[in-house]
């Protein structure tokens, strides 16, 4: 198993990233089909970690549900105009089995995507959903006791939150904010049975792939998943759920990864838990709706917990960036994104800049304009960042200082990071207007010597004097959104 440092993931919606395969290149919707082109595509350098979303058979009864349902309908329509329901595959989150499902090439196909995704040293990463199953999954009728149950007067008071099956009430899936999802039944976290079965599952999906994306892991935990469930759960166990079954699985895939989608700040817990990466929801948060101050704030955070935070500017369940962020702030976020400690995630079309945000359920998205530039930008970004190794360095946050009459320096960020034999300097305009201050470096071998910035997105170089940047800090001026990725290299004598 490939464990990446710092992994660069690129996330794809399988059944729709097929369908426009299979349409630009005239071959069969199937991994086992997708051509070298389309492949190169999804893997440019810097990438190295491939998340294929939503590979697992899907369920017949909860597409069924989703057909069904007028809210559901009203949605795929607004992304997807005149959408018909052949477009509609049911959600990927509605778990039928852990096999391959057919209709994207099944087992085979899955096989094949994963020895080219080998042959390019790009590690693979799949989805477990943990919380929830669809209806029609085989442990419905052979292991009630994984599930939290109810009884008839439940079924009867509140159909739309329970269902029977074989003569049982399940409740249906939710999260303790917002009312049940229709189409999945709701597995019960404290199930010692369920663990077990767990972690063979686990098991089975790690000979197949580098790491697994969970779905709302913090919903497992002993603390929320009592507060969601009460009595009908039981006694919470001794170990939290995670614990007991991350810790059996790396006994047989020692270097599998574990990525946890995480919120209500719960990525600290989820990583003293095993988690080798959580999302940084607070991150995407700030850059989208607070200043300056507050992403600062968020980066004072201690380094080995954001080491094993995963940035992002969109994903499946979040709005597009170009729909949320004009470019120009969006090639800023973007350049924070690629130059912070931690994981980074990237969506297939952030960088064509698509601006609808496709529900999971459906297999096509509409056509859209193609931003100018825009990928260009981040395919040089991520190339830049990664082969300039700064990642592999120690990351450090600075001050950027202002004068009495001037305080634009509080739109600007800037960080470090040093290496045995390298220096990078990163400063970010978050702002709309022209930002000057002072940036002191952490580097003590900068006096008595000039020095060459070289910035890696624009190749623009600069020399300054090692003494002014170590007494009184390299003075920068960025116009609006703009940013420097400086690589620091002494002077030729």
């Amino acid at each position: 198993m490939r464990h990446r440092r710092a992994p660069m993931i690129y996330e794809i919606d399988t059944q729709v990233w097929l369908s426009d395969v299979a349409r630009r290149f005239g071959c069969p919707a199937r991994l086992q089909d997708v051509p070298k082109e389309a492949w190169d595509e999804v893997t440019p350098p810097g990438i190295d970690t491939l998340w294929l979303m939503g590979v697992w058979q899907r369920s017949p009864e909860g597409r069924a549900i989703a057909l069904a349902d007028p809210e559901l309908r009203r949605g795929f329509g607004d992304a997807l105009p005149g959408v018909a329901d052949d477009d509609i595959a049911g959600s990927p989150y509605c778990v039928r089995d852990y096999v391959a499902d057919e209709g994207l090439g099944g087992p085979e196909g899955l096989a094949a995507a994963r020895a080219e995704l080998n042959r390019r040293d790009i590690a693979l990463l799949l989805d477990y959903v943990p919380n929830h199953v669809a209806p029609d999954h085989p442990w419905v009728a052979a292991h009630p006791d994984y599930f939290v149950r109810g009884g008839a007067a439940d079924l009867a008071g509140d159909p739309a939150a329970f269902l029977e099956r074989g003569g049982y009430v399940y409740a249906r899936g939710r999260d303790p904010f917002f009312p049940p999802w229709p189409d999945v039944v709701q597995l019960n976290a404290f199930s010692q049975g369920l663990r077990t079965s767990t972690v063979e599952t686990l098991l089975r999906i790690g000979e197949h792939c580098d790491g697994v994306r969970c779905d709302m892991a913090m919903l497992m935990t002993n603390e929320v998943f009592a507060r969601t469930w009460g009595a009908r759960a039981g006694k919470p166990p001794a170990k939290d759920f995670w614990p007991s079954v991350i810790d059996r699985v790396r006994k047989r895939h020692p270097g599998m990864t574990f990525v946890a989608e995480a919120y209500w700040d719960m990525e600290w817990t989820l990583q003293q838990q095993g988690f080798d990466y959580c999302y940084d929801k607070r991150l995407y948060d700030r850059l989208l709706g607070g200043d300056p101050g507050s992403v600062r704030a968020h980066l004072t955070a201690e380094l080995p917990y954001q080491r094993r935070l995963v940035r992002f500017l969109e994903n499946h369940d979040e709005p597009r960036a170009a729909g949320t962020m004009h470019q120009a702030k969006e090639r800023a976020a973007a350049t924070m994104i690629a130059t912070l400690p931690g994981a980074t995630l990237w969506q297939e079309g952030q960088f064509e800049g698509r601006r609808t945000r496709v529900p999971v359920f459906l297999a096509r998205r509409p056509d859209e304009p193609v931003a100018e530039g825009l990928r260009e930008f981040h395919e040089r970004l991520i190339a830049a960042v990664v082969s300039s190794g700064m990642r592999q360095g120690e990351w450090r946050l600075l001050d950027c200082h202002g004068w009495p009459d001037n305080q634009s320096c509080a739109g600007l960020l800037a960080w470090a990071w040093t290496g045995p034999d390298a220096r990078h300097l990163v400063v970010v305009n978050l702002q709309d207007r022209p930002a000057q201050a002072r940036v002191p470096l952490p580097w003590p071998e900068l006096p008595d010597r000039q020095w060459i910035l070289r910035d890696l997105l624009t190749g623009a170089v600069h020399e300054r004097a090692g003494d002014s940047m170590h007494t009184e800090g390299l003075y920068v001026e960025l116009g609006g959104w703009a940013t420097h990725v400086f690589t620091v290299d002494p002077a030729a004598p």
